[in-house]
């Protein structure tokens, strides 16, 4: 039966597990030949570092096996689990049966013996998981993934799955992707020259949802505390560093919760992920640590360890504008900020994770709770080294008349929200939620510059291979 490496790696010298026979099942990274044995190093992915397997020079068929065990074959070894005499590694495996599955051309293979670029190994994304950094990220995208549900399970919120499709533009923004069933060039006009949608699959316009949490919030005004985690989707034509078209959120909603229920929730949810990882993924994130992002291990455990600053919108305003710095983006009252602005409070002037409350309503969602000074809302970003922002949320407007109020000031039809309404008609209930940018947060853990880099296959303008 096969044992993932991961398991094998974990054997201490002089354990009992020594002199056992163990199988393992992988592809073959590097292959050394000696005089009188060979070593192969066998990875499958279960852990950043493979396994060490020395196949004597008297195994029956060497001469005629070793040419087939080029780096990307995959095999099947069973052998003797035994202590290692080189110091890079505890344990080795003694082969005494190796079974080539398939084999791998080594003149075309492209995961050649030498660093690759990024922006190479993209282009290759149905290969790129094989090598050490690739593989790590997807390593750290499932155990934050395995925390997240961990940390809200826990806490005894509902997991909840929201419409992929929608009719409703969550942030009002308008990147939204059109979902349509109809013929480009043959689509149906009204007798204005509109295009007809009620000839359309669901009989008026629809989008890739940018957002579940207006639906969240349904289910928050009936079970109290929910969260959703799922794919979200902006037509931003954004072709950066830090813009993907297709990502991940991360989103609770809790009743009868306030903008300080937010924060308390938002800052549990970071550091229980982040230690679940410190505690789980050491080797992965050495690796970061040491070849990607210098002090990574230092910052996660800062989030881990220190209580988040707590300071207002106008504030962090104030102290940026006094900032010694120079920004490349002018900083006043009214503005969102930028990264380079969000960077600075949290690496430079706080030395730690940063929450932004009461932000000025123009530059926040019309589902937010207007404060009583009628100049913000009850907003919140938490601000982290290297990142920026990486969770934004808010108390939601719990208050009919004021949400229409909000609607109609950002030049939103009220009819498309009508069930957005009711729940505020029918017992309606101070409530507040946030989201998390998944891939952010997979960045933050693990120092990669490019988010393109942290999904497994990215999705970007121009780019929707694989």
């Amino acid at each position: 039966m096969r044992t993932k490496v991961r398991v094998i790696r974990g054997v201490k010298p002089g354990s009992e597990e020594i002199g056992q026979e163990v199988e393992i099942k992988g592809w073959v990274r590097t292959v050394r030949e000696q005089k009188q044995f060979s070593f192969i190093d066998v990875n499958d992915g279960s852990s950043l570092t493979g396994m060490q397997v020395l196949i004597p020079s008297e195994y029956p068929g060497y001469n005629e096996l070793l040419p087939k065990l080029t780096a990307g074959a995959s095999v099947s070894v069973k052998g003797t689990l035994e202590e290692s005499p080189g110091g890079k590694q505890a344990v080795e495996i003694h082969a005494n049966h190796v079974e080539v599955i398939g084999t791998a051309d080594a003149a075309s293979y492209p995961l050649q013996k030498k660093r690759h670029t990024f922006e190479f190994l993209r282009s290759i994304a149905h290969l790129r998981p094989r090598t050490n950094t690739l593989g790590a990220v997807a390593r750290v995208r499932n155990t934050l993934a395995y925390a997240t549900h961990n940390f809200f399970q826990q806490k005894g919120f509902l997991y909840i799955q929201t419409p992929i499709i929608t009719a409703s533009d969550c942030e009002g923004a308008g990147e939204l992707f059109r979902v349509t069933t109809m013929e480009h060039d043959l689509v149906p006009k009204t007798d204005e020259g509109l295009v007809d949608y009620a000839q359309d699959f669901f009989g008026k316009p629809a989008y890739l949802t940018v957002s579940g949490q207006l639906n969240a919030e349904i289910y928050a005004s009936a079970l109290s505390d929910v969260y959703t985690f799922g794919p979200t989707f902006r037509a931003e034509n954004s072709n950066t560093s830090r813009h993907l078209a297709e990502f991940w959120m991360i989103e609770p909603e809790m009743a009868f919760a306030d903008i300080n229920d937010d924060q308390d929730l938002a800052e549990d949810y970071l550091k229980f992920v982040l230690k679940a990882l410190l505690e789980y993924n050491e080797e992965d994130l050495h690796f970061f640590d040491k070849f990607i992002s210098n002090g990574l291990v230092d910052r996660l455990k800062l989030v881990v360890d220190e209580n988040f600053e707590r300071v207002s919108y106008t504030y962090a305003v104030r102290i940026l504008e006094k900032a010694p710095k120079k920004f490349e983006y002018p900083v006043r009252w009214g503005v969102d900020l930028q990264s380079e602005h969000e960077r600075y409070l949290a690496e430079e002037y706080f030395k730690k994770p940063v929450i932004l409350v009461d932000y000025p309503k123009e530059i926040k969602a019309f589902y937010m709770r207007l404060n009583d000074d009628d100049k913000t809302v009850a907003a919140m970003d938490i601000l982290v080294p290297k990142i920026g922002e990486i969770v934004g949320g808010s108390q939601r407007e719990e208050r009919l008349s004021v949400l229409e109020e909000r609607l109609a000031s950002q030049n939103l039809n009220k009819e498309d929200y009508w069930w957005y309404l009711e729940l505020r008609k029918y017992g309606t209930v101070p409530h507040a939620g946030f989201g998390v940018g998944f891939e952010r947060l997979v960045q933050f853990a693990t120092g990669m510059e490019n988010i393109r880099d942290v999904i497994p296959f990215p999705r970007t303008p121009g780019k929707a291979e694989f």
